[in-house]
């Protein structure tokens, strides 16, 4: 389905490839992530407070969002009406509909078409409309992201045709919650950037050795006891943060409520949440509070730094496995998503090799090492989850001592090639490019303090996700890429805030448009209006002008 401009013929067709050609120049649409196909034609149409939303009764949650978005700035009645599902019907109206949708757009593509008098957004699946929602947005005024009613603006946006999917599957941004804690609203706030810029996989990193963030009511103590520490840790001021309980604690945990709430504010963004719930090493928050299920029966601290703890269970114990499958049962019934990440990286095998239990379970099984002995451990936890109709995650450190069969590599250090030959899905996130924890300039006395290293926003966008020395036939096991921000030194929102931005923004472009348009200049000019959005939005960000350099912006 699409509208015609009526003015298209007296206005030559802007393709994509063309916009980004003219670079930091070009006064087009600042739509960010890059739409897959854009014309832009003469004329606008213009918001009114006559503006008709008109919708199907599949869509009206995309309706909802729309309508709540532009009378929160407009403070236009914008009244909807589900009778006129005709594009060509509709006057001074905006229709979303699934009918008759171009169903080679794929389930997350849609197509937007914006004439003088009209507007529609149509598309096979829900996301997808919603995807045209955010695009709308973006054509429209910064101040459309108000959450106050904003005067004296001219509400238009420039006439267009787009047809638009995205690029990979897999856009998403781990947050660490467990160095340190982000409440509901701080999280949810999270997801709504997250949702502007079309990206789709909230990974929750809920476990680690400085905490244990989500209840389990058959393990109280995990949060009782695993969700809080002596001190914020880390070498930072104490009062960077306000996550104290009454008795000067530091910590917090989600509720089971917090989970379910947050999971359908996610769901109503079309974003599936990730839970990662560490195992077999960075475990030392839960042996804190069940100990027994650790190598050496404990006593265990909470460590107030950084670095490979030895908190690591017990594969030996039969008990283990039984807590743990207890864990990730209630883990099931709170996340619906696909996915469940177990973490797997950076386990202490010293703890093992020590273990008279771990090496006389080692002789048994006839494992030659303890990258075997994790191997098994990680095999055992993967059949729990396929036979609970899910998939495993872990990082990279699962390919030692041989792949589970249904498991899914997030590559941070190496093994995407590897998995992706043998068949297993993975997601890109290598640390040169995607942790977002290390410093955005190589003068630190600028910036807040970082765990160390140094990532530019030019680095970033010039990610390619697919390894080069994959062979062509294995390239779709390359689910997208991933940005992660570990927080061992990102005690509250304001600081996480800036350092994913912008340069988060710059990877939901990787993730969704294509690689044969990227560039930098024209990504740096539409950042500028970018950067609009988020002031409206009350989002803390890094402020970069478009006189920065943009030679070897990689670098």
């Amino acid at each position: 389905m699409k509208i015609k401009s009526p003015t298209a013929g007296i206005f030559l067709g802007v393709s994509l490839a063309a916009i980004s050609a003219f670079g930091a120049d070009t006064n087009g649409p600042a739509i960010i992530p890059l739409p897959q196909k854009m014309e832009l034609h003469a004329g606008a149409f213009k918001l009114t407070p006559d503006t008709r939303i008109y919708v199907d009764s599949a869509s009206r949650e995309a309706e909802f969002f729309l309508t709540d978005r532009l009378r929160k700035s407009t403070g236009y009645p914008l009244k909807t009406d589900t009778k006129f599902l005709s594009s060509t019907a509709i006057k001074n109206g905006i229709l979303l509909t699934t009918k008759d949708a171009n169903t080679n757009l794929g389930a997350e593509g849609y197509e937007l078409g914006i004439a003088p008098d009209s507007v529609m957004i149509c598309a096979p699946t829900q996301a997808g409309l919603f995807y045209g929602v955010q695009t709308l947005l973006q054509l429209l005024p910064p101040e459309i992201f108000s959450a106050n009613l904003i005067t004296n603006v001219d509400w238009q946006m420039p006439c267009v045709q787009i047809e638009d999917w995205p690029r990979f599957k897999w856009r998403g941004l781990m947050l660490d919650v467990s160095r340190h804690f982000y409440n509901k609203s701080q999280v949810e706030t999270i997801l709504d950037a997250m949702a502007l810029h079309k990206l789709n996989m909230f990974h929750w990193h809920l476990t680690d050795d400085q905490g244990w963030r989500i209840e389990i009511k058959k393990y109280p103590k995990l949060t009782q006891i695993g969700a809080w520490r002596a001190g914020v840790g880390f070498g930072l001021d104490p009062k960077s943060t306000t996550a104290y309980d009454p008795d000067g604690r530091y910590g917090g945990y989600y509720t089971q409520k917090d989970i379910r709430e947050v999971v359908a504010y996610a769901a109503a963004r079309h974003i599936t949440i990730v839970p990662e719930i560490e195992m077999p090493g960075h475990s030392s928050a839960a042996l804190v509070a069940y100990p027994q299920f650790s190598c050496t029966g404990g006593p265990f601290t909470i460590p107030l730094k950084g670095g490979v703890f030895n908190g690591i269970y017990n594969p030996a114990n039969d008990e283990t496995f039984k807590f743990l499958d207890d864990v990730l049962t209630e883990v099931f019934q709170l996340f619906p998503g696909k996915y469940i990440h177990i973490g797997g990286d950076e386990v202490p095998k010293d703890t093992w090799k020590n273990s008279p239990d771990c090496q006389a379970l080692m002789k048994r099984e006839g494992l030659k090492n303890e990258e075997e002995l994790q191997s098994w451990f990680i095999r055992r936890i993967e059949k729990f989850v396929s036979a609970h109709g899910r998939t495993m995650i872990g990082w990279s450190e699962i390919l030692q001592g041989g792949l589970a069969s249904n498991a899914v590599v997030m590559d941070w250090i190496g093994g995407a090639t590897e998995a992706a030959s043998s068949g297993h899905d993975v997601v890109m996130s290598p640390t040169g490019y995607c942790y977002l924890d290390l410093y955005q300039s190589k003068d630190r006395s600028t910036e807040p303090h970082a765990i160390g290293g140094f990532i530019s926003l030019g680095k970033i966008y010039s990610f390619a996700p697919t390894p080069e020395n994959l062979p062509k036939q294995y390239e779709s096991h390359i689910l997208g890429a991933q940005a992660n921000l570990w927080t061992e030194c990102i005690p509250n929102l304001n600081c996480a805030e800036y350092m994913i931005f912008p340069r988060l923004t710059a990877l939901a472009e990787v993730d969704w448009s294509p690689k044969s348009t990227r560039n930098f200049d024209d990504f740096s000019r539409r950042l500028q209006i970018e950067f609009q959005r988020f002031d409206r939005l009350g989002v803390n960000y890094r402020r970069i002008t478009t006189n920065a350099p943009a030679a070897n912006p990689a670098k």
